[in-house]
């Protein structure tokens, strides 16, 4: 399996690399390994879905978040 670093994973998805770590982390990027001090994420990983937003949040639960 191919591997990238967190720095190739931030420019791939455009967040920045403390994200990426924090994605790894929490569990949240199936496949990632800690191998010392880095992680290695796999190539074909998909982003995680960011539920900080209205959008994520009713994509994650199914359903449409009635915020006014």
């Amino acid at each position: 399996m191919d591997y990238m670093t967190l720095k190739e994973a931030s420019e791939k998805w455009g967040v920045t690399p403390r994200w990426i770590n924090y994605y790894c982390a929490a569990s949240r990027i199936p496949g990632a390994i800690k191998m010392g001090t880095v992680w290695l994420i796999p190539k074909n990983a998909k982003k995680p879905i960011d539920g900080r937003t209205k959008i994520a949040r009713s994509n994650r639960d199914g359903k449409q978040d009635n915020i006014d």
